[in-house]
């Protein structure tokens, strides 16, 4: 999310337990046809007491913010054995989940910084923090002067071995700050991890940070722009922790195409636009399109003017004048529209939103404003760009998320920079959606698009945002974040027919303004969905047996458990040998007509008579099973899934 917290985008932008299921659960016999009319459309709006909707899915518990997180807003989410750390503005909150209907506050550690985005590794917690305001020492007074040797702009590291206690032990300062961060553990290098930043906000001061350099390439091969950094950190001496490389890896890259504002918006700019003139406030064309600028803003340019002069205090009517004069270069220099070293070419983008690195496949997906980017990864201090491609129908890539076996990587877009209604009836499919893309020796290949199917009101933020894969085995099923949208859970595992299984929605949290709400993150750790909720607090959600999902495909995600999980360091998804693994490939075989009628229920009798058997009642009858299984696949409509049934029955005869 980027809502407040970065100069281009504030341009854009103005409890019940469940119970457990039974053992060898058949598919549930239901109609897998959506409820119509769709629930999500009108529900009540409200703070904590807004309506709510869902399909599929069984809310386990909602838990407000503790009272000095309140007015906050909350942001990513991490997860250390039975915690969730759940990012926010004014630091970050530790619940303890492991009664996922009774979440329980560790600890609410107070740190302003935007936006607190969290990672961890074993006993180490990483946080983001990129605005003005933050400090070093954490305290709540902020920042206003120009430079300050008590600004905080990168990576604080504290040491989390007592969670109820974590203790600050070090930072890493960045020239643009760090948005967000993504942990990449090597597994070729056990005594290193490394974090790659994406800092998105202006270059800070020389004067403030040695080094840091505010230019274009062409002028300035020092530039701070057009570059991610990359910290390594001694696993053994964290407080070591510092840069070791900035690559390039948008290097030859130009302006990609974009699409025009939707009619309504450019409207609603235009009256902003009219009021702020009136007030003698500052605006500028943005796209084509003039704006009204953040007060914030100017105020940093009026600043450096100051600053630029040899004055001290406040800005002078001179000032003001200067920067109107000044205004459209800054503008075009802020939104990558300056000409690329006078040759014509506009430069593409300087940074990435976010980075999603897959260890195990020696990938990563770089959402970076106006382009998709694949990257090779095998040397994690200097990644190398491999394919990029740009879509006119997005806005800002925001975030990427692969299938399983890497096939496949699908980049969310979020239009309106996360600040603005972009599910309304009148917008189109293609904006604020996801594009999956199938990987083919090295290159992305478009597919589809795929949006929340609920339209949303006026007054209800709403676009693509983050999310995870759901360990169903054998499919390719996803939880995403929508803000005021919710929550939507679906299926691409064919990238061309992508459909939506199960959602939950609550109704806006204004009846008739836009405010800041709305699922931010949800990511599925060790059988449930986890959601951090801007302003409500935390959600702990379950899938629920449907036509789409049966209770075994539900049971055997259940077996896949992580120690600790942060999203954007993707891990490779594993099953262990079960019959709730086996049963669940039965279950999508009968889907897909893969086996026969017949031999289905054949197949379930004979799982349902060995499970609790032992000795040769179990290995033997399991054995033969797996091997006749093995000589159907080869003439199964379905061959891959009928070779993995074979292979889970083999295993549970050993």
């Amino acid at each position: 999310m980027i809502l407040r917290t970065t100069a281009a985008v504030l341009l854009l932008s103005a409890c019940a337990p469940a119970g457990r299921p039974t053992v060898g659960a058949a598919p549930v016999p239901q109609s897998g046809a959506a409820p119509t009319p769709d629930p999500r459309i009108g529900l009540r709006a409200g703070l904590h007491d807004a309506g709510e909707a869902s399909w599929n899915v069984r809310v386990l518990s909602r838990t407000r913010p503790p009272e000095r997180f309140a007015e906050s807003t909350n942001s990513d989410l991490a997860f250390s054995g039975n915690y969730a750390i759940q990012g926010s503005y004014d630091g970050f909150q530790i619940w303890d989940i492991s009664a996922p209907d009774k979440p329980t506050l560790a600890i609410a550690y107070f740190c302003p910084a935007s936006q607190s985005d969290v990672s961890v590794f074993r006993n180490l917690l990483f946080v983001s923090g990129e605005g003005n305001s933050g400090r070093l020492d954490c305290g709540a007074q902020g920042i206003t002067e120009t430079v300050s040797r008590n600004r905080l702009r990168g990576i604080r590291i504290f040491d989390i071995t007592d969670i109820k206690a974590p203790r600050y032990i070090g930072n890493v300062q960045t020239c643009r700050g760090s948005h967000t961060h993504t942990v990449l553990e090597d597994p070729k290098d056990t005594a290193n991890i490394y974090i790659y930043v994406s800092g998105s906000a202006g270059v800070r001061s020389a004067d403030e940070l040695p080094g840091c350099v505010d230019a274009t390439l062409a002028t300035n091969q020092n530039s701070a722009l057009f570059r991610i950094e990359v910290i390594k950190v001694p696993i053994a001496n964290p407080e070591r922790a510092a840069i070791v490389s900035s690559p390039r890896i948008f290097s030859q890259l130009t302006q990609p195409p974009e699409h025009a504002e939707a009619p309504e918006d450019v409207a609603e700019a235009a009256k902003e636009a009219a009021e702020a003139r009136a007030k003698g406030l500052f605006t500028a064309t943005v796209f084509g399109v003039e704006r009204a600028l953040p007060p914030q803003m100017t105020k940093l340019w009026l600043d450096s003017m100051v600053l630029k002069r040899g004055g001290t205090g406040m800005a002078t009517a001179a000032d003001s004048a200067a920067l109107r004069v000044a205004l459209p270069a800054l503008v075009a220099r802020l939104i990558g529209a300056e000409p690329n070293g006078g040759a014509g070419a506009r430069p593409g983008p300087t940074q990435c939103h976010d980075i999603t690195v897959y260890p195990a496949l020696g990938l990563a997906g770089g959402a970076c404003e106006g382009y998709g980017l694949l990257l090779d990864i095998r040397n994690p201090a200097n990644p190398v760009r491999i394919d990029a491609v740009a879509d006119s129908n997005f806005s800002y890539w925001h975030s990427a998320t692969f299938n399983n076996d890497g096939t496949q990587v699908l980049f969310s877009d979020e239009w309106g920079g996360g600040g603005q209604p972009k599910c309304r009836a009148t917008d189109k499919k293609e904006w604020g959606a996801d594009a999956i893309f199938t990987i083919v020796a090295g290159r992305m290949q478009f597919q589809s698009y795929y949006k929340l199917p609920a339209a949303q009101a006026n007054n209800e933020v709403c676009v693509a945002h983050n999310g995870s894969l759901i360990p169903i085995p054998g499919r390719d099923v996803m939880v995403q974040s929508w803000y005021e949208g919710g929550i939507s859970i679906f299926d691409w595992t064919d990238p061309k027919d992508v459909r939506e299984i199960a959602f939950w929605d609550r109704g806006p949290s204004s009846a008739t303004e836009l405010a800041g709400a709305g699922t931010w993150s949800v990511y599925w750790y060790n059988g449930v969905m986890v959601s951090s909720e801007i302003s409500r607090g935390l959600d702990i959600l379950e899938l629920t047996a449907s036509a789409h999902l049966s209770q075994n495909e539900i049971d055997a995600a259940r077996t896949v458990r992580f120690d600790h999980l942060n999203a954007q360091g993707q891990p490779k998804l594993r099953w262990p040998p079960s019959f709730a693994l086996a049963r669940a490939y039965v279950d999508q075989l009968e889907r897909s007509r893969g086996l026969s009628d017949g031999r289905i229920k054949e197949v379930r009798s004979i799982l349902r008579a060995t499970e609790g058997a032992t000795g040769g009642a179990r290995t033997n009858p399991l054995g033969l099973l797996g091997a006749q299984l093995s000589t159907e696949a080869t003439n199964s409509p379905d061959a891959a899934k009928a070779r993995l049934l074979a292979n889970t029955v083999t295993e549970l005869a050993r």
